[in-house]
């Protein structure tokens, strides 16, 4: 998911990568090693030199490995990185109670005009949710809330899980077949009490905004980094491309796993990050807006990797919806390289798509 991405105040998500350092010889026989697709030789960077930054966003963290022309400064690259991230935040936090989504979701019954960027990752959402039949759906902010994870915080203990009742009010001011777009007027209509919430797909968003930016300024070779969602361009210096490890669940029997993203993005949505317990149920924060409560499929964790980090993050959210037998056949069918991991009895198991089987193939 694509984990929350503007939960203020709370717990920083756990390193999900480690990043860009190369994988030893002597090790690869020890890791299992996911190579992305390319063709022909990759350019030389733009110089020898990284500049690494970093800093907080959208409760959680942010890295950036970026190789530009000589000369290109560490303050020019953490400029360009913070604009687009507060455009970001401006536009898609509800966290902010002045960002534009706070506005909407308090806004009363009516059309209501947006920014072309908040009309764009909207749209692209709509369409993912047509797509996905719902799995993907912007229009569960009421659902996110209720059930503790959003900006009114966590339920209290008394009353740690919603009613049936409190479930269904929420229900009928969600879901995506119910919002309305006005596409010559670029407007929404808010049919009074829909909350939006871009959680599961912001994050890759923004590091699709974040590495666009760095192009343009000339830092062509990077590694992107927020929350756990990562997009690579390019390779280093030494010819090495830029290295990042899946993080494994706690107990997982798999082998260290690490990929080397060559124009290509990876996000992972996960149920250990933000989650509660309640007689022994476990209710992460991923919605499931057909039933209107957290899933509860046994997923662990969905890794994807696609070219866009904004679809990575969408389609891993997806998936976990789906579960751990629809899910694997949707993404077989529609080409996606994703690790599914499963919790059962015998402990945790891994689905793997054909896609990312065939990334293992082919040595560097």
């Amino acid at each position: 998911m694509s984990d929350t991405p503007f939960s203020r105040g709370s717990r920083a998500a756990p390193p999900t990568v480690t990043l860009g350092d190369p994988v030893p010889i002597a090790d690869r026989a020890d890791n299992r090693v996911l190579i992305s697709p390319m063709s022909g030789v990759p350019p030389r960077p733009p110089s020898d030199q990284i500049v690494s930054v970093g800093g907080q966003t959208m409760g959680t963290t942010w890295n950036v490995r970026a190789i530009g022309p000589n000369g290109l400064a560490e303050f020019e690259v953490r400029a360009a990185v913070e604009q687009e991230l507060a455009a970001v935040i401006a536009a898609f936090s509800p966290w902010d109670p002045s960002s534009e989504i706070s506005r909407f979701n308090a806004a009363p019954a009516g059309l209501w005009s947006v920014s072309e960027l908040f009309w764009d990752l909207l749209d692209a959402a709509m369409e993912l949710g047509d797509e996905t039949n719902g799995a993907v759906d912007p229009t569960l902010g009421a659902l996110v809330d209720l059930w503790g994870f959003g900006p009114p915080g966590p339920r209290g203990a008394l009353l740690p899980v919603p009613s049936d009742e409190e479930v269904e009010a929420a229900l009928a001011v969600s879901g995506w077949r119910r919002l309305r777009l006005n596409r010559e007027a670029r407007g929404v209509m808010q049919m009074g009490g829909m909350g939006l919430d871009f959680s599961g797909i912001a994050k890759g968003h923004a590091v699709d905004r974040v590495s666009d930016r760095l192009t343009a300024i000339g830092a062509t070779s990077h590694l992107v980094e927020i929350g756990g969602e990562l997009k690579g361009r390019g390779v280093k210096p030494d010819a090495q491309p830029w290295w990042v490890e899946i993080e494994r669940i706690e107990s997982s029997p798999t082998p260290r796993t690490v990929a080397a993203l060559y124009d290509q993005a990876m996000a992972t949505s996960g149920d250990y990050r933000r989650v509660f317990e309640h007689l022994g149920r476990r209710y992460p924060h991923t919605i499931d807006g057909s039933t209107g409560r957290p899933v509860a499929n046994a997923l662990a964790s969905v890794t994807v990797f696609h070219a866009s980090a904004m679809k990575a993050d969408a389609y891993a959210t997806a998936l976990t919806v789906m579960g751990p037998f629809e899910g694997p056949e949707y993404a077989e069918a529609l080409g996606l390289a994703a690790l599914f991991v499963e919790r059962t009895e015998r402990g945790p198991i891994e689905r793997l798509t054909p896609a990312l089987v065939a990334m293992m193939e082919e040595p560097w």
